[in-house]
């Protein structure tokens, strides 16, 4: 655990309640995540946090740069000597400069949270993996919503639950808070 990287992806007010795209249980992930973010402090190991901002608001009118709702959510907020790595792509290392950070600080492994899991957990877990960086998912340290497609909905914990389970098949090792504290 000594060179792995907690990656705080998207915790922001956007989708909390009263945001734009409110989630399924954004404050129950939000718990977690800082659970696990404490325990990254305490070891005194880096913690990345992660800000999706609107390239193109008009195109999609969330996460606009300056707005309350961009801004990354109190309940993670970053302490002074965190990194904030603003985001206009689903996946995380997509023209930041993240991989430069992870690679210069000789990180091996990473540990993910955040929001949303069916876009940005798997983007980013899939783009880490590619790039050689085994990667956790703390499942309960991430958040959903419910999809549509072809008129019918599925249901957030279905989606939760598929896109875990993907990421689990071969991207990286899925545990929640309680396990992943227990053994590290």
């Amino acid at each position: 655990m000594s060179n792995s990287a907690l990656i705080v992806i998207d915790i922001q007010n956007e989708y909390f309640e009263d945001g734009g795209m409110e989630l399924v249980d954004p404050l129950k992930a939000g718990k977690n995540a800082r659970r696990v973010i404490d325990q990254f402090r305490r070891r005194k190991l880096p913690v990345v946090h992660i800000q999706h901002i609107s390239s193109d608001p008009e195109a999609m009118p969330f996460f606009i740069d300056g707005t309350r709702a961009a801004e990354i959510h109190e309940s993670v907020s970053p302490m002074p000597n965190e990194l904030v790595i603003r985001k206009h792509f689903p996946n995380s290392f997509r023209e930041t400069e993240l991989l430069d950070y992870l690679r210069r600080n000789k990180i091996e492994e990473l540990v993910v949270v955040g929001m949303m899991t069916h876009m940005c957990i798997d983007a980013t877990v899939r783009a880490a993996v590619d790039l050689g960086f085994p990667c956790t998912v703390i499942d309960d340290a991430c958040a959903t919503r419910d999809l549509e497609i072809n008129g019918s909905v599925v249901g957030a914990l279905e989606v939760q639950h598929a896109f875990l389970a993907a990421l689990a098949f071969f991207y990286a090792q899925v545990q929640d808070t309680e396990t992943y504290l227990e053994l590290h």
